[in-house]
């Protein structure tokens, strides 16, 4: 491996994809975790730490350009030296099922907020940390995108969502247009179908078929791929699904 030293940061951990993808990527890397509360990243750190790898925990909203200045102050002092490697936005918010004139319009603000809004501010913070790792990175520096049904698909209740997870996919699009030909791998993942997470366990999908749910592992090893794949063939956009999802 190249003899400088990388990073992985992952803005939105959680019991789901967070800590999938958290576990996952702290195979090669000191992991960054960002998330507004910590109860929402202290079991994934103590996790990887205790098991020989490095992770650190933030507490701070990515969608927030003044936390996320002040965060990677904190991870300029406790890695110096190091680069970043790759940047995984799996920032969720806004998701608000219910019949659009019902629809309040703060509840569309939260998911302008949470996706285009946050994902800009993430993306003008990483980008430039990335596009400077490109000499050095074994792997091609990569931006990872968390997407929905809802990016490619405004199903009936779901329009403040659907908004904000297709401007989303839209800001992705163009980075990728853009950064692609710098070096910087800029990819967008369509998870479509409900994730097997600890505090989703009762709810029933598919019919309640075994593997019904993604695995968030797979989800992570996904974004693995994406990060190490070759710049002669990037890919910029997945879709993810159960076996047995309808689409």
């Amino acid at each position: 491996m190249a003899s400088k030293t990388f990073y992985a940061i992952i803005a939105g951990a959680g019991s789901g994809t967070g800590r999938a993808s958290a576990i996952r990527f702290a195979k090669a890397y000191p992991v960054v975790l960002l998330a507004r509360r910590p109860e929402s990243y202290n079991d994934i750190v103590s996790e990887i730490n205790s098991s020989g790898g490095r992770a650190i925990g933030i507490t701070a909203d990515a969608t927030d350009q003044a936390a996320l200045d002040s965060a990677f102050q904190t991870i300029s002092q406790t890695l110096p030296g190091s680069k970043l490697a790759a940047a995984i936005y799996n920032v969720n918010g806004g998701f608000t099922r219910k019949p659009f004139l019902d629809l309040k319009l703060e509840e569309l603000d939260a998911s302008l907020d949470a996706a285009p809004r946050g994902f800009f501010a993430f993306a003008q913070k990483t980008l430039p940390m990335l596009l400077e790792s490109v000499p050095d990175s074994l792997y091609p520096p990569t931006l990872i995108i968390t997407g929905a049904t809802a990016s490619v698909r405004g199903s009936a209740y779901f329009g403040g969502f659907a908004a904000g997870k297709f401007a989303l996919r839209a800001l992705g699009q163009s980075l990728a247009r853009e950064f692609h030909p710098k070096g910087v791998h800029v990819a967008h993942a369509i998870i479509d179908g409900g994730i097997d997470t600890p505090w989703g366990k009762d709810l029933v999908m598919n019919n309640g078929v075994e593997d019904g749910k993604i695995k968030p592992e797979q989800i992570a090893e996904d974004y693995w791929h994406l990060h190490i794949q070759h710049r002669s063939g990037f890919t910029h956009e997945i879709d993810t699904r159960p076996f047995v999802e309808k689409f």
